[in-house]
C-alpha cells in the first residue's frame, strides 16, 4: 500500500467540478489504479471498459471530475442504489480519490458535495458511501459531512456471471 507524502501544493485558483467526458478517460483510469494501488489492490480498468460505461449505449456509472486547467486532480463515481422494501432512491458514491499533494485543500468536499447535488436532482432520498474499517482519516472525514456511520450485518456474496 502506498502513503500519502507529507508534501501539500497550493490549492489551485479555479477548481471545476463536472462531468468526465471522453477525453478525461486516459487520466481517469490512470486516477483509478492509483486508488487501486493505495488500497493494495491490481485495477482491471481501461480507458475502453470506462468509455463503455460512462458513455456507452446503457451508462451505468456517473464521474465527477475535478479539474484545475492544467489537469484532472480528483474524480468520484457514481452508481445508482435502490431499496425495494423502502422504494427508495440512492446514489452510491463508489469512489472518491483526490491526487496526492492536494488532499486538504477542500475537493474532495467539493466532489462531494456535487454527487449531492446530482444524487437531489434524480429524486434520491440518499448518498451512502463505504470506508473501510480501518481507514480512519475517511470516517473523519465523511461524519464531518454529515454522513450517519451505518454498521453493516450479514455477508455480501458474488455470483460470477461470466
Amino acid at each position: 500500500m502506498t502513503e500519502d507524502t507529507d508534501i501539500t501544493l497550493p490549492r489551485p485558483p479555479v477548481i471545476a467540478i463536472r462531468h468526465a467526458k471522453p477525453r478525461d478517460l486516459p487520466d481517469l483510469n490512470a486516477m483509478i489504479a492509483a486508488l487501486a494501488l493505495h488500497h493494495g489492490d491490481a485495477s482491471a480498468m481501461t480507458p475502453e471498459k470506462l468509455e463503455r460505461d460512462l458513455f456507452g449505449p446503457m451508462p451505468w456509472i456517473q464521474a465527477l471530475v475535478a479539474d484545475d486547467g492544467q489537469g484532472l486532480i480528483g474524480y468520484a463515481i457514481l452508481v445508482p442504489l435502490y431499496r425495494a422494501q423502502e422504494g427508495k432512491r440512492g446514489m452510491d458514491l463508489h469512489h472518491l480519490f483526490v491526487r496526492d499533494g492536494q488532499r486538504g485543500n477542500g475537493i474532495g468536499q467539493h466532489l462531494v458535495d456535487r454527487a449531492r447535488e446530482i444524487a437531489r436532482q434524480a429524486g434520491c432520498d440518499f448518498l451512502s458511501v463505504s470506508a473501510a474499517t480501518g481507514n480512519v482519516a475517511a470516517h473523519r472525514f465523511y461524519e464531518n459531512m454529515d454522513f450517519v456511520p451505518r454498521p453493516v450485518t450479514g455477508m455480501r456474496y458474488l455470483h460470477a456471471l461470466n
